[in-house]
């Protein structure tokens, strides 16, 4: 029994047309495609051909089993797959292997996201079916359209309220999906979707290749959207890939206009602020979103929580922000932003180097002539330099970097920001290799900086329920106990009655827990007539 792909009506025998839409059931998929109608895995039959791109073929589709429509993926690279073989798909000569490697990715990708859907903002894949030497991934349909065409259809821009609601799904689709390791590198308005409801629910899932310039499949890639690392391979793409394109589709959001393309940002960045845009985007988020978009990885926000945090409150992003400023102009104060202190360490550190090659020299005469047999014979044994990694944790990124001595034999390499409230914004937590290794001249050192203390606001919650109180404490990170205060009647039975940290208070979240109270049922035993808090079982 196969379904009509029009109506989903049952269908029995070979059949023309259905005997219940009256639609046509003949093939009109293109050339290379499956056939329409035909059947996949026992269980899918095949609608019309939706679109191709360097990496697959998207069907429409339905489930047999459960009448349910679904879209079926199919992965068909152009530039590694010859055609079909009696219905199964072959490599080209030569590109077997990558044909395979890429199969396997594929099927990988589809399987992890299967295991994680559904999920908040993510699109479900529902199944991953292997047949025709091929691999098909099954979602669920988006009754609804594209971001894209909803911002279209709008007279004016989204106010930042506006925005962060719609978005929040997708960043909470983001943030699952970098937990599971996955990175997307997709994220733009054509692959949103506005569902029924008002929704956003991200799809457009890719394997590597089609997301990277320059790899073996035929990339696509969205103008704006898409990061700088995405446009060279040589260069790896990390969560802060999707954090860039989030702000650029925040900053497409907010302003209407799209963000210019990153290699055009490249060769000269003109792009202006969200706020230079449209006036009504407050300064603090247009200083966010341009942070999230900065060119190099490093100095971007780094992760979707972080960005999440500092959308949602102008506090924290004031604190991101400022902490930021004082790392830039710190050292300018020191006189290191004049030219001429630049024009000087450029003498010294040539000075260093010329000193260092003299006494290099001067050391290999000595040890030769003092190895030198008695009898004038040829040295026993050369002299040879080694290089030892110093320990640079706990000193500060930035008297590291302007070190002449470090500067001439290692590069460094900011891998990760990471909150830390023992020590101070710029001071490095972690290196790799590790302090007294031997490596080679010009080593690349990877460093964990610290962005100091993770300072957040205490919210308002008096009144609250324990279930309210507790979802917005987690939402912001900060730890707490809750205990209970005995009632004489003045407080509302089950909510908070006091907090022991004051609403607009900054807080570290890695250290203080902020101790609730939650208010016990009426008529409970009073010790002198004063509330008793206990600690709640």
């Amino acid at each position: 029994m196969k379904l009509c792909p029009h109506c989903l009506s049952p269908l029995e025998g070979q059949r023309d047309h259905c005997p219940f839409c009256g639609k046509s059931l003949a093939n009109r998929n293109p050339a290379g495609t499956l056939a329409f109608a035909s059947l996949l895995g026992g269980r899918y039959i095949l609608g019309r051909f939706v679109q191709a791109d360097g990496e697959g073929v998207t069907y429409e589709g339905a489930d047999n089993t459960t009448g349910q429509r679904v879209m079926i993926r199919e992965y068909l690279p152009v530039t590694l797959a010859q055609g079909r073989v009696e219905g199964r798909l072959e490599p080209k000569p030569g590109r077997e292997v990558l044909f395979k490697t890429n199969r396997m990715d594929f099927a990988d990708l589809y399987r992890t996201l299967a295991r994680i859907t559904p999920a908040t903002g993510l699109v479900t894949v529902l199944d991953v079916v292997e047949e025709n030497d091929t691999v098909y991934a099954v979602t669920e349909v988006c009754k609804g359209q594209t971001l894209e065409r909803y911002l279209e259809s709008r007279k004016s821009p989204l106010s930042p309220a506006e925005a962060r609601s719609l978005m929040q799904p997708v960043l909470e689709g983001v943030a699952a999906l970098h937990k599971e390791g996955l990175v997307h590198r997709g994220i733009s308005p054509e692959t949103i979707f506005i569902l029924q409801g008002g929704k956003a629910c991200l799809g457009g899932y890719a394997t590597l290749g089609l997301r990277t310039r320059g790899s073996e499949l035929k990339e696509k890639l969205f103008e704006g959207y898409s990061a700088p690392e995405q446009y060279a391979p040589e260069q790896f793409a990390g969560r802060y890939t999707d954090v860039y394109a989030l702000a650029a589709v925040f900053y497409r959001i907010l302003t209407g206009t799209a963000p210019l393309p990153a290699p055009q940002r490249l060769v000269r960045d003109s792009m202006p602020t969200a706020r230079e845009m449209e006036r009504d985007v407050p300064g603090y988020l247009s200083a966010v979103l341009s942070r999230a978009m900065r060119l190099a990885p490093a100095e971007r926000v780094q992760n979707v929580p972080e960005l999440m945090g500092v959308l949602a409150s102008q506090n924290a992003a004031n604190v991101m922000l400022d902490r930021e400023e004082r790392a830039e102009t710190g050292p300018r104060r020191k006189g290191r932003g004049q030219p001429q202190y630049a024009l000087l360490m450029t003498v010294l550190v040539l000075i260093c180097i010329l000193l260092m090659v003299l006494c290099w020299i001067f050391l290999q005469r000595g040890g030769v002539s003092q190895e030198q047999p008695s009898g004038g014979g040829p040295a026993s044994s050369t002299v040879q330099s080694e290089v030892y990694v110093p320990n640079l944790v706990g000193r500060s990124y930035e008297e590291v970097n302007s070190d002449p001595e470090i500067a001439s034999h290692f590069r460094f390499y900011v891998v990760e920001h990471r909150y830390d409230s023992d020590t101070q914004p710029g001071d490095i937590l972690e290196q790799n290799p590790a302090a007294g290794q031997p490596v080679n001249e010009n080593a690349l050192i990877s460093l964990v900086i610290s962005q100091g203390p993770h300072l957040v606001e205490m919210p308002y919650i008096l009144g609250f329920t324990k279930e309210n109180a507790e979802a917005e404490l987690n939402s912001r990170g900060i730890a707490f106990s809750m205990l209970t205060l005995a009632n004489d009647g003045s407080y509302v039975s089950g909510c908070v009655a006091d907090v022991d940290v004051a609403a607009g208070t900054e807080i570290d979240v890695g250290k203080v827990i902020v101790n609730v109270y939650i208010a016990d049922d009426r008529n409970q035993e009073i010790i002198g007539n004063q509330p008793t808090p206990t600690p709640e079982e």
